[in-house]
């Protein structure tokens, strides 16, 4: 997915607290020029959009900065929120097209109902739901398909299994258990647990 927000550059000295009233998010711009930054505000309402639909370290955002003369790919790095009143507060983007492979986060989508499951009362238990990964920009994928129907009580998927789109290499340990099937609990196991607790 690739959404795009159009953003200004900050005054210097304007107070994030007088922006924020004004209905403008502060925000900030990382690698367009190696280490240097540049400080922006984004609309309010343009920035709650966003969040509806991007998700941190994963969505690719086409920011344009028009007084600035710049716009090109970022990837939505930090998001932070106002403790109880729950609006964004301020965002940090990064810019990612002149910088080769990336690392970013996928969501794994589980299909299919697992044999152990289906036929013996065994009871899915996904150990990761996201998986950290390493692709060019234009490689990131919004999830993984992982097809579970094979597995049966006692077996698992470990993050070698998982079969990854073309030019995206898994960061994660090959070893870690993604999925498993465990055997269902016996009613003597619940009283056990019930008399414990």
């Amino acid at each position: 997915m690739e959404l795009t927000v159009e953003s200004k550059k900050r005054e210097a000295g304007t107070k994030p607290n007088a922006l924020r009233r004004s209905g403008l998010i502060p925000a900030v711009l990382y690698g367009h020029k190696g280490v240097e930054s540049v400080a922006l505000t984004v609309d309010a309402k343009v920035a709650e959009r966003l969040l509806e639909k991007a998700s941190v370290n994963n969505t690719v955002i086409d920011l344009n900065v028009a007084d600035m003369g710049w716009s090109g790919k970022t990837l939505l790095r930090e998001v932070q929120i106002h403790p109880w009143k729950r609006f964004p507060y301020h965002l940090s983007f990064f810019a990612i097209a002149a910088h080769g492979p990336i690392d970013v986060e996928v969501r794994l989508h589980f299909v299919g109902e697992a044999t152990g499951v289906k036929n013996s009362g065994g009871v899915l238990d996904t150990v990761i739901t996201q998986l950290q990964v390493r692709c060019a920009p234009d490689k990131i994928v919004d999830s993984i398909e992982i097809n579970v129907s094979t597995l049966e009580v006692g077996s698992s998927l470990y993050v070698r299994d998982i079969i990854l789109p073309e030019g995206v290499t898994a960061l994660t340990d090959g070893e870690q258990t993604v999925v498993t099937v465990v055997a269902p609990r016996s009613s003597d196991e619940d009283k056990a647990t019930a008399a414990e607790s």
